[in-house]
């Protein structure tokens, strides 16, 4: 009878023992430790100002960090040390009110900080701990990596917190209005990336505040809060005339502004591209190509595509364009023979600009060059796949198509298949558009194909019956998208006609 009374006892108590030990081991890191993310410290942040104590930061007293901060430019707000960390899988940074002490740290120092007894507040829109004595901080090593953070201009606003006092970088921007050749950064200045816009604010007093606006450029800058009728938004400051990449500009000669993958009944020779071209072109003097890829499991060959756009057979598709002309600020149109606008019993197109109109599903990839060697794409009943594995669009001047060959214009829609070897470094090639970078916009490092470092955005997959239109605002004059494109399924029937995808929502030139 003891031991039967003694095991049910022993059981309420180890229950016991372990709710104790869950209530006081309640740190959302999993473990008590003197150590505390700067995602939890933010969070602890109401509204009003907070004391930190061990109570509140979880039995934590210190936080651990990388400087990213720079007082040597002239362009942080003076005595502030900024400090950025990756705990918990969360990239997260604070602003300490430090005084002049703060000039003594450089970007890349790693640092412990006591802040137990430190106030939580925002000041001039940022939070910051306050109440932190210089000797609180000590620097454990120096020239450490700093992690930056892409970001656009929405999601930095729609998502201040996560990135307020962290560096990041915001890709192909451009200033809002378009500057002269006489404007410099000093004062308030819109970035748009196309998404969005933000103020890049510099000091009068700041070593760069003098140069040269650029037309585009990858901006990497310190997010801070600033007050705004009681709101706060963000500002970003750059801290030295290096945090601003240049970006060359290419102006592309068209644009790939909508695409039909699976209209109403078969799709052989009916799927086509809308196009809008930049500039006049007369095709018969300066030709151009289109070349579509299909990455489906049964494609072939298999495995990734180590000539790119040129790879040929069923995985690539190449369309000539040699012939006819189109005006500036002009929609024209490459694909099947069918040329109706959703399938062979619906609204004729023929009568729109059709620059290339081929027979895709009986015949291999046209030759117009006289030369079989130049041509390369297996007749296909899907000129534009709708596999779910990825598939895209590229434009490319000239005829001579190769693994080398840099396309003025690319899309892809999904994600899926073998796109990008690493090892190998073969893929499809891609160019600087709303979409993609040749160079990674952080670190700077080439990265020329889909799927290679940020390159991996993509168009949604599109919607069987569906106009896939991508929209957006291409300014010609200085090669950069003020709006980026992003996919609308415009449902289509046999009676839709070419307004429907030409219209208010269609891809148009700034």
């Amino acid at each position: 009878m003891k031991k039967i009374l003694f095991y049910p006892l022993l059981l309420l108590y180890s229950a016991a023992m372990m709710q104790s030990c869950t209530k006081a081991n309640n740190y959302p890191g999993g473990e008590l430790a003197s150590v505390i993310a700067v995602a939890d410290i933010r969070t602890i942040y109401k509204g009003t100002d907070i004391t930190l104590d061990t109570k509140n930061m979880f039995g934590a007293h210190q936080m651990t960090g990388i400087v990213i901060s720079d007082q040597s430019g002239g362009n942080m707000p003076a005595g502030l040390l900024v400090v950025q960390n990756n705990r918990r899988a969360k990239l997260r940074g604070i602003t300490i009110p430090l005084g002049a002490a703060a000039a003594g740290y450089s970007p890349g120092d790693s640092v412990v900080i006591d802040i137990a007894g430190g106030v939580l507040k925002r000041l001039n829109g940022t939070l910051q701990i306050a109440g932190i004595q210089a000797n609180a901080v000590t620097k454990i090593s120096s020239n450490n990596a700093i992690a930056s953070q892409k970001v656009t201009t929405n999601i930095l606003r729609a998502n201040q917190d996560n990135y307020e006092s962290t560096l990041v970088t915001v890709s192909k921007a451009g200033f809002d209005p378009l500057p002269t050749s006489t404007d410099t950064y000093a004062g308030d200045k819109i970035i748009s990336d196309g998404n969005g816009k933000v103020t890049l604010h510099t000091e009068a007093a700041a070593s760069f505040a003098d140069k040269n606006l650029p037309l585009s450029a990858n901006f990497s800058a310190i997010a801070f809060g600033a007050d705004s009728s009681n709101t706060v938004i963000p500002q970003l400051r750059m801290r030295t005339i290096d945090d601003a990449f240049v970006i060359a500009t290419d102006i592309a000669p068209m644009v790939i502004s909508g695409f039909l993958t699976d209209p109403a009944g078969t799709d052989a020779n009916y799927e086509y591209i809308q196009l809008l071209a930049t500039r006049d072109i007369d095709f018969s003097t300066e030709n151009f190509t289109i070349v579509t890829t299909n990455n489906a499991g049964a494609s072939t060959p298999s495995g990734y595509p180590v000539n790119g756009w040129a790879t040929g057979d069923l995985r690539t598709y190449k369309l000539e364009l040699k012939s006819g002309t189109v005006k500036k600020g002009s929609y024209f149109y490459v694909g099947g023979t069918g040329q109706k606008i959703d399938g062979s019993a619906s609204t004729s197109m023929s009568s729109s600009n059709w620059i290339g109109a081929f027979n895709y599903s009986t015949a291999n990839s046209p030759n117009f060059n006289s030369d079989p060697s130049s041509a390369f794409g297996t007749k296909t009943s899907n000129l534009l796949a709708n596999s779910g594995n990825a598939a895209g669009i590229a434009v490319f001047a000239g005829t001579n198509i190769t693994a080398a060959s840099k396309p003025v214009d690319v899309i892809f829609y999904g994600t899926g298949g073998s796109l990008y070897d690493a090892n190998a470094n073969v893929g499809y090639r891609i160019t600087n558009n709303d979409f993609y970078d040749v160079k990674n916009p952080v670190t700077q490092a080439d990265q020329p194909f889909n799927r290679q470092g940020t390159n991996t955005a993509a168009c949604t997959l599109p919607v069987s019956g569906s106009f896939d239109q991508l929209g957006g605002e291409y300014n010609p004059v200085i090669g950069r998208w003020t709006v980026s494109r992003s996919t609308t399924s415009l449902p289509l029937s046999n009676s839709s006609v070419i307004t429907d995808i030409e219209g208010d929502k269609a891809t148009k030139l700034k």
